[in-house]
């Protein structure tokens, strides 16, 4: 079981949740305790150095990458028919842009971007280039989604919580309460935050808290 890329806002995380399980989230898609400088470690997280066939050659990775990229250029376009003509290239490691789909949901009627398109039409699509993306490694992407987390804190973020270890999955950090919001993302504080601590993801993480 490996990590996907959810997109960043909690009602597009939640609306992900009916199409793509492989992550393993709460209700609530934060953590809820308390800030920790502690590193935990993943004793059954998947290590990056194999493939999903077991073989861990590098010709097989390679393969991998291009079918992730050329799956997620066919939701680029189901998206493009059925949503908007500008929704974006996926960058080169396959992952999407998630700054530049941000941007293009605020336009009116781009609303349901993150489900997939109205109706779902491109869910699909969606799960199918999420089920291609390579197998990734969970100790990594959980340090540096919590150096992400205290990078937010140290820029007046107080509230927004540290990512979680569970079973091997992470469960990201960010809001511990979507449902009532503590954490605005629309503030300038937040924008301004996320800005300064853009660096600290991964690439693939972008869009996960």
């Amino acid at each position: 079981m490996t990590p996907q890329t959810f997109p960043r806002s909690r009602s597009a995380r939640l609306a992900l949740l009916v199409a793509v399980p492989a992550l393993a989230l709460t209700t609530a898609c934060g953590g809820t305790q308390p800030p920790d400088e502690g590193v935990a470690s993943v004793s059954h997280a998947p290590s990056t150095d194999r493939n999903k066939d077991g073989s861990g050659s590098p010709s097989s990775a390679a393969q991998g990458k291009s079918a992730f990229y050329d799956a997620q250029m066919k939701y680029v376009q189901c998206m493009r028919k059925n949503v908007d003509k500008d929704f974006p290239d996926p960058k080169l490691s396959g992952y999407l842009d998630w700054t530049k789909i941000d941007e293009l949901q605020q336009k009116p009627g781009n609303e349901e971007i993150a489900k997939g398109g109205k109706g779902g039409v491109c869910t699909d699509d969606m799960r199918k280039a999420m089920q291609e993306e390579p197998r990734r490694d969970v100790q990594k992407e959980y340090e540096s989604m919590l150096a992400h987390a205290k990078c937010m804190r140290a820029h007046g973020l107080s509230k927004f919580a540290n990512p979680q270890l569970q079973d091997g999955n992470v469960i990201p950090g960010g809001d511990a309460n979507p449902v009532s919001p503590e954490v605005s993302e629309d503030s300038p504080a937040y924008k301004q935050a996320r800005q300064a601590c853009k660096g600290k993801l991964l690439d693939g993480l972008d869009g996960m808290q």
